[in-house]
C-alpha cells in the first residue's frame, strides 16, 4: 500500500509525516522481512528479527496479568492473544494502534501497523489526532482499498469509510465504489460519530527513544540508531560468503587432458576444472587452494555485534556471544543494568496499553449498549506481574521488606499487598489479603495437633 496516494482521497490533508520519517518506517519494515541477499549484503543473521524476537520474549517470560473485576478480565484475556504482536510491530516500526471490536459481552483487538497508517495531523504532545488506516485484499482479479480516516474533534471521535477498486493490472488506488459493493463491508457506514471518546476511539503503544531520523515526534524503531550497524554487518557476512566461495579448492590441468566434445569444445565443470594452454610442453594436474581469512571478518562482524548491543542497549554478549573472560566486570555490571532498563521500558509501553484499554473501552461499551460492561480502576482492579528473571533486585527487595516485618516496622499484609500488587488501603482489604494469604503452621503447631 501507498500511503502518499492517501492524501488525494481527502481533500485539504497531507501527510505530516516527513518523507525522511516515511522512508525510514519503510526501511525498517523491509529490514525486518528481509530474506535474499543483494549483490553487497546478506541478511541471513536477520538481526532485526532477533532483535525484537530477544527482546519480546524477555519482555513476556514471566508475565502475567488478572483482574478481580469480570469485565476487566475478558479484556485482558483477548489483550493477552495480541501482546507479542502489539509490542513486537510497535518495535519494529516505532508505533502501533490497537482498534477494540465488539465482540459479545467484551471486544476483540485488531493490529494496526505504522507502515499502514498515514498520519495527518499530531497535537502538541506528539499524539496522533487524525490519521488514516488502510486495509488491501484480493476478489478474483480486482483489488479492494478500505481507507479508515478518524479525527479528533471536540465532540468525539469522527470516522470516516471509503472503499476504492482496481483491476489487478492497474496502479494505484482505482475508483472509489459503494461500500455496499463487498458484502463484508456492507454494514459499513460512510461517516460515524464516536461522542465524548478520546484518543481516536485506539489504544496506541510507542516506543519512548527520541527519535535519531528527523527529530520529530514520530516514535522510531528500536533498531533505528543501529541501522547502519546492521547494514555492515549484512555487508560483512556477503564478503564472508565470497571469501569462502573464492577460497573453493580448484584443479588445474593442460588443455590437452580434457575431453572434449563432438564439436570440439573441452568439458570444463563449472568451478571445478580450469583449462591452460599457455605452454603446450606442459602437462600435468596442479592444485589451487587459497588460503581463507575468515578469522579478520569473524572478528570484524563480533565487533559489529558488540557495538550494535551497546548501541540498542542490550546485555553484553547476548548477539555476540562473547567468551565472558573477555569482558570485564564493568561491562557485565553496566550492559546489564541497561538490558534491565531496556526490557522495563518495553514492559511499561505494555502497561500503558493496558491502562489505556481499561479507559476507553467502558466508554465503547456504554455506546455500543453492550451487556455487562463495568468501570475499571487500573489501580486497584488489574494486578501485573513481570516476575524476577530480568530484575535480579526484586528478590533482594523483597528479603528487605521481609526484614522490616521481622522487626515489626511493616504489617505482613501491606508486604503482602506490595508483593502482589493488591490494594490494602482499608482495613477490609487488608483482611482480605490475610485471609488468601494465610501463614502456613509452624512445625511446633503440627506436632502438637493443632489446626
Amino acid at each position: 500500500m501507498n500511503r502518499r496516494e492517501w492524501e488525494s482521497v481527502f481533500e485539504g490533508v497531507r501527510d505530516c509525516t516527513s518523507e525522511a520519517m516515511q522512508d525510514a518506517i519503510d526501511q525498517w519494515f523491509q529490514m525486518y522481512f528481509q530474506q535474499e541477499p543483494t549483490e553487497e549484503q546478506d541478511p541471513c543473521q536477520r538481526l532485526p528479527t532477533l532483535i525484537v524476537s530477544k527482546l519480546s520474549r524477555a519482555c513476556f517470560g514471566e508475565y502475567e496479568a488478572k483482574s478481580h473485576n469480570p469485565f476487566g478480565q475478558k479484556l485482558l484475556e483477548r489483550l493477552g492473544t495480541v501482546r507479542r504482536k502489539a509490542v513486537q510491530l510497535a518495535l519494529i516500526g516505532g508505533e502501533v494502534w490497537l482498534k477494540p471490536i465488539a465482540m459479545g459481552d467484551s471486544f476483540s483487538f485488531e493490529v494496526m501497523r505504522r507502515d499502514g497508517v498515514a498520519v495527518f495531523c499530531r497535537n502538541q504532545q506528539g499524539e496522533p489526532v487524525d490519521i488514516a488506516s488502510g486495509y488491501e485484499f484480493w476478489q478474483g482479479k480486482k483489488r479492494y482499498t478500505l481507507i479508515e480516516r478518524r479525527t479528533q474533534t471536540h465532540k468525539g471521535v469522527r470516522i470516516e469509510n471509503r472503499l476504492f477498486c482496481s483491476k489487478a493490472a492497474s496502479g494505484g488506488l482505482g475508483m472509489e465504489v459503494p461500500l455496499h459493493s463487498v458484502k463484508e463491508y456492507e454494514w459499513l457506514e460512510r461517516e460515524l460519530w464516536l461522542e465524548g471518546i478520546d484518543g481516536l476511539g485506539l489504544i496506541r503503544l510507542c516506543n519512548q527513544l527520541e527519535n535519531c531520523v528527523d527529530a520529530s515526534s514520530d516514535s522510531v524503531s528500536i533498531y533505528a540508531p543501529a541501522v547502519g550497524l546492521i547494514r555492515a554487518i549484512n555487508h560483512n557476512e556477503r564478503q564472508l560468503w565470497r571469501e569462502f566461495e573464492h577460497g573453493e579448492s580448484r584443479v588445474f590441468a593442460s588443455a590437452d587432458l580434457l575431453r572434449r566434445r563432438r564439436n570440439g569444445q573441452a568439458e570444463l565443470p563449472k568451478g571445478l576444472f580450469v583449462g591452460l594452454d599457455d605452454d603446450p610442453q606442459t602437462t600435468g594436474l596442479s592444485i589451487y587452494s587459497p588460503q581463507l581469512r575468515q578469522e579478520s571478518f569473524l572478528q570484524r562482524k563480533k565487533e559489529y555485534l558488540r557495538n550494535l548491543e551497546s548501541l540498542i542497549g542490550l546485555k553484553r554478549g547476548l548477539l555476540s556471544e562473547v567468551d565472558s573472560l573477555q569482558r570485564t566486570a564493568a561491562e557485565v555490571t553496566g550492559s546489564s543494568g541497561d538490558y534491565a532498563l531496556t526490557i522495563r521500558e518495553i514492559q511499561q509501553i505494555w502497561e500503558q496499553a493496558i491502562m489505556q484499554a481499561m479507559t476507553l473501552c467502558p466508554k465503547l461499551g456504554k455506546l455500543y449498549c453492550m451487556q455487562g460492561v463495568q468501570e475499571v480502576d487500573f489501580a486497584k482492579d488489574i494486578s501485573i506481574c513481570w516476575g524476577d528473571g530480568i530484575f535480579p533486585t526484586t528478590e533482594s527487595k523483597w528479603q528487605e521488606t521481609l526484614q522490616m516485618v521481622e522487626m515489626g516496622l511493616l504489617k505482613p499484609e501491606i508486604a503482602l499487598g506490595q508483593r502482589f500488587r493488591l490494594p490494602w488501603d482499608t482495613e477490609e482489604q487488608r483482611r482480605k489479603i490475610l485471609e488468601r494469604y494465610s501463614p502456613i503452621k509452624t512445625q511446633e503447631e503440627i506436632k502438637n495437633g493443632e489446626g
